[in-house]
């Protein structure tokens, strides 16, 4: 896959959003029935074996679903979706952590998180 523009990687955000809402409701779920299952585990409304096997493959498909759009889903609690792109002559992924509002920040391809800084409004480096 290429690289977003800002503006691509903000659309491709906003197009994952029920993706990502979803991935975070089915990752809850599938925690709660893993303790469950557990020896002293308690009990849940939300089912046994089956529905705990059922939200794993839907965890699987959600993460294959956001890995098809060419961004990167790099955390998965919290959720964290870095998309590839090019500011000013620098390789940089453009990224989104749970609970962002928008696409707001990026980080050097060398950095990683720590180098989290925030985008522009215009869309460029900060």
């Amino acid at each position: 896959m290429g690289l977003f523009t800002v503006a691509e990687a903000r659309d491709e955000l906003a197009r994952l959003r029920p993706v990502l809402d979803e991935l975070v409701r089915v990752r809850a779920d599938a925690a709660e029935l893993a303790a469950s299952l557990r020896p002293g585990g308690r009990a849940t409304e939300l089912g046994g074996l089956p529905e705990w096997k059922a939200a794993q493959a839907r965890l699987d498909d959600l993460m294959t679903t956001v890995q098809h759009t060419g961004a990167q889903l790099k955390g998965f609690a919290p959720l964290l979706v870095d998309f590839p792109a090019e500011l000013d002559g620098t390789d940089v992924l453009l990224c989104w952590l749970e609970g962002d509002r928008e696409l707001s920040w990026y980080h050097r391809t060398d950095l990683g998180f720590a180098g989290r800084r925030p985008l522009k409004t215009a869309g460029g480096p900060g």
